[in-house]
């Protein structure tokens, strides 16, 4: 990790809800911003602002969210994700998350990441997968 990351970092993303990232279970009038999407759209800001502040090598993985989906947004609308850094221990990254449409908060939550050799975690993933396989 760089010397860059603190607490405070913060970053914003705009997303556009498209039908990829809407239910579609209460009818065409009822398509709204699903909550594993915005789940998915929180993850992944998080995971852009930290990786700024990653050596070569290192990436993250995220372990915990807490999401409160508090609004409907429906299709079509833009979404504003708020992410800043809570606090950083050792190798995990705790975030604080708010998500916006144009008029009110439709989520907020935490989400923790932790700092990872890619190489090293690939390779224990690798051996997992071989002893899944010969488990079968």
């Amino acid at each position: 990790m760089k010397p860059s990351l603190r607490p405070g970092l913060e970053r914003r993303e705009r997303v556009v809800v498209d039908a990829g990232r809407v239910i579609e279970f209460l009818g065409r009038d009822g398509r709204v911003y699903s909550t594993p999407s915005m789940v998915n759209d929180v993850e992944y800001a998080c995971f852009r602002l930290l990786a700024e502040h990653l050596e070569p090598g290192e990436s993250s993985v995220g372990v915990h969210v807490a999401v409160d989906h508090v609004a409907a947004t429906p299709i079509g609308a833009e979404v504003e994700i708020m992410t800043r850094i809570a606090f950083v221990q050792d190798r995990g990254v705790q975030f604080e998350a708010e998500v916006r449409d144009g008029e009110e908060v439709v989520g907020r939550g935490r989400h923790r990441r932790v700092v990872v050799a890619v190489e090293r975690y690939v390779e224990r993933v690798q051996a997992k997968a071989q002893r899944l396989r010969r488990e079968t």
